[in-house]
């Protein structure tokens, strides 16, 4: 089984050109999922047949696991956010290490982990995943103490339950530590979903910007990486045009079979 393709709805919203059915065009280009939807929209989704993929377990990006402060308040809420993505078919639950503090990288590595293992337990048996991001530094987290895939994947094997696995964003990791092929092929079995965007810039995947993105999706198909990849940029342009183009990006090739039935 291949991989599914999905969009983070927030990106689109910010865009400066506007669809006026998100959801319908991304269901008729051939997307089976959305990734961090309203929860006023999952009717409509689901209607359209779109999974959705993953939505925030808890409040902020800036306040998490690494802090034991934190735990009891993240805890409560995660708790809720499973109740809900039981009842509503959700796939995952998006957890976050938050802004480094006092703790070392080392430490706060063993804190998270601490904090999520209970959850993760929990989450494995109602059969929802969780995700734990790494994001960038440099532009848009400063501060943010989950910042390289390596620390991400030391919280998934501290953790060491199915359910806990990487949101890989690789317009976040380009930015953080590139060597983009060799990291996704070593983390591969450790990653639940892929996040695109163009870089520099976070906008369309085109020729304005650095990553190899058809290398990226036979690197996925070669290895049979079963999961989402979600298209979290902003468009410049027409949203239509540059989620068509993304979604070709990683459709399959059409089979030299199928080309001569065609014929």
């Amino acid at each position: 089984m291949s991989f599914r393709q999905s969009f983070a709805w927030w990106s689109f919203a910010e865009a400066p050109v506007q669809h006026p059915d998100l959801l319908g065009l991304a269901a008729s280009i051939g997307l089976e999922g959305v990734d961090f939807l309203p929860e006023e929209l999952w009717p409509r989704a689901r209607d359209l047949g779109l999974d959705l993929v993953v939505v925030d377990g808890h409040e902020s990006i800036d306040i998490g696991f690494n802090n034991r402060v934190h735990h009891a308040d993240l805890s409560d809420q995660v708790l809720r956010a499973l109740d809900r993505a039981v009842d509503a078919g959700v796939l995952n639950l998006s957890v976050m290490s938050g802004d480094t503090g006092a703790a070392t990288d080392e430490e706060a590595i063993a804190i998270c982990a601490e904090g999520i293992a209970p959850l993760a337990q929990r989450a494995e048996q109602a059969g929802v995943g969780l995700l734990l991001e790494p994001l960038n530094t440099k532009v848009d987290h400063p501060g943010h103490q989950c910042r390289t895939t390596a620390w991400g994947a030391a919280v998934v094997d501290l953790v060491g339950s199915p359910a806990l696995r990487l949101l890989y964003d690789v317009y976040h990791m380009q930015l953080m530590e590139g060597d983009l092929l060799r990291t996704i092929g070593t983390h591969l079995d450790r990653i639940g979903h892929l996040h695109t965007a163009g870089v520099p810039g976070r906008q369309e995947l085109d020729h304005r910007q650095e990553v190899n993105w058809p290398a990226i999706a036979l690197l996925l198909r070669e290895r049979g990486y079963d999961g989402f990849v979600g298209h979290e940029f902003i468009p410049r342009g027409d949203p239509e045009d540059a989620l068509r183009q993304a979604h070709a990006l990683f459709a399959p090739a059409p089979s030299p079979s199928s080309d001569r039935n065609a014929a």
